[in-house]
């Protein structure tokens, strides 16, 4: 009798615990924000990466080990476009070269000599970057893994740092179309939207297209 009761109560304790788990598994679908409002997030993304939301429609994620090498990527090319749009407006408010531009511009040494310079220092810093990654999982700079020296490491900033990643993203892309199809910088071209709307918009720039193609 004292042994059906020890299996009893296992069993109820058990079943006690899965209900427990699978109430906490509802709960958690139901709490969690996803790039769709009604999506159902494919079963490799689980939320617990930063900036999850459900998102692959292309199925990309569904190997482990590649899925954290683009969470990885993503988040080192967020890095760059954020610095590159920085870079890009602050410049055209210290009134220099437009971006797009600065490639033919003269600096302090030669253009070759300068990007063979750029060429070995970047390599250098990304192959410790890589290097870095394999070994410690996260990222890092030359020989810290993780570089934070400001203390900021935390789960809410790396929720912050991807979501401002992917829109510098999406903003790089626009300064690139801007630049194409107005010949000018993000500023400038606010500028002449904000000066004349209904002519500087859009559809005004694709039906000039032709007129700046080339120039």
């Amino acid at each position: 009798m004292q042994t059906v009761s020890v299996k009893s109560t296992f069993a109820t304790t058990r079943v006690a615990a899965t209900r427990a788990s699978r109430a906490s598994v509802r709960v958690y679908a139901a709490d969690r924000t996803l790039w769709l409002p009604g999506a159902t997030a494919p079963k490799h993304l689980d939320g617990k990466m930063a900036g999850d939301f459900g998102f692959d429609p292309l199925g990309l994620g569904t190997d482990p080990e590649r899925l954290k090498w683009y969470a990885e990527a993503e988040k080192t090319n967020g890095r760059w476009a954020m610095a590159a749009c920085a870079g890009i407006l602050f410049t055209e408010v210290l009134g220099k070269p437009k971006w797009f531009e600065a490639g033919a511009e003269e600096y302090w040494m030669p253009n070759n000599a300068l990007l063979a310079v750029e060429a070995v220092i970047m390599g250098f810093l990304e192959l410790k970057r890589y290097q870095g990654w394999k070994d410690s999982g996260v990222s890092g700079f030359i020989n810290a893994f993780p570089f934070d020296p400001a203390g900021m490491n935390s789960p809410d900033m790396a929720v912050k740092e991807v979501k401002n990643g992917r829109l510098a993203m999406v903003a790089f892309v626009g300064f690139a179309v801007a630049a194409l199809v107005t010949r000018q910088g993000p500023i400038e071209a606010l500028s002449s939207h904000l000066a004349s709307p209904f002519e500087n918009n859009i559809i005004g720039s694709i039906a000039n297209l032709p007129n700046v193609i080339g120039k």
